[in-house]
């Protein structure tokens, strides 16, 4: 049953994506884009945008490197080295599936704001959005596993937070359009998704074989 809903929920990213980025290539995303941007950026203030900043570094390239890094040691020192192999998959499929798209769309980066420099690299889909997805998710199933259901609800709810705290702090910063995060955060959903079933059916045909 949790296979079956894993795969119609991966479906459905998938679908979702592909509608969007059908939209982005036709550029029919723009107005809803641009629209979004300037209301958002009509609420910023000062404190907000030190926070937005601060919160954008969580979910940079070299605090997603430490925080792999760091987790996949506590995995290997408590003898978890499944959840070492599924944080491993999630985050180097993750940045495979973010370069990969980058180059296939090559889409140009918003005007940013703040007089922030812009990344040099392309907008669609947010780097940030899929890997800080792909990294809080996968701590998410880290952490609920074999855990009450309170705890589990709890890692779950903060990855969630977090998770979109990161992706709104680049519309905020104007460092991406608003459909470059939904975007990261569908593929981050699809490519979870997918390790998550693939890792869950192994375990359970190792349990069946030594249960012969």
């Amino acid at each position: 049953m949790i296979l079956l809903a894993g795969f119609a929920l991966a479906l459905c990213a998938l679908l979702l994506f592909a509608w969007l980025a059908e939209q982005v290539d036709r550029g029919d995303t723009l107005r809803f884009d641009s629209i979004v941007r300037s209301d958002i950026h009509t609420h910023a203030s000062a404190p907000l945008t030190s926070f937005m900043k601060f919160v954008t570094q969580l979910g940079s390239g070299p605090s997603m490197i430490l925080l792999t890094t760091l987790t996949l040691v506590l995995c290997y020192a408590l003898g978890r080295v499944h959840y070492a192999k599924l944080l491993a998959a999630a985050m180097v499929g993750g940045l495979a599936l973010e370069l990969a798209l980058k180059l296939a769309f090559h889409r140009a980066r918003p005007v940013p704001f703040f007089d922030i420099v812009p990344p040099a690299s392309y907008s669609f889909p947010s780097g940030h959005a899929l890997e800080s997805f792909c990294f809080f998710s996968a701590l998410a199933i880290i952490l609920s596993d074999r855990a009450t259901f309170k705890k589990a609800a709890a890692a779950w709810t903060c990855a969630i937070i977090l998770t979109s705290l990161i992706g709104f702090s680049r519309i905020y910063l104007g460092v991406h359009y608003p459909s470059d995060v939904v975007a990261g955060y569908t593929v981050g959903v699809l490519w979870m998704l997918t390790v998550y079933l693939v890792q869950k059916a192994h375990r359970d045909n190792i349990r069946q074989e030594r249960a012969r």
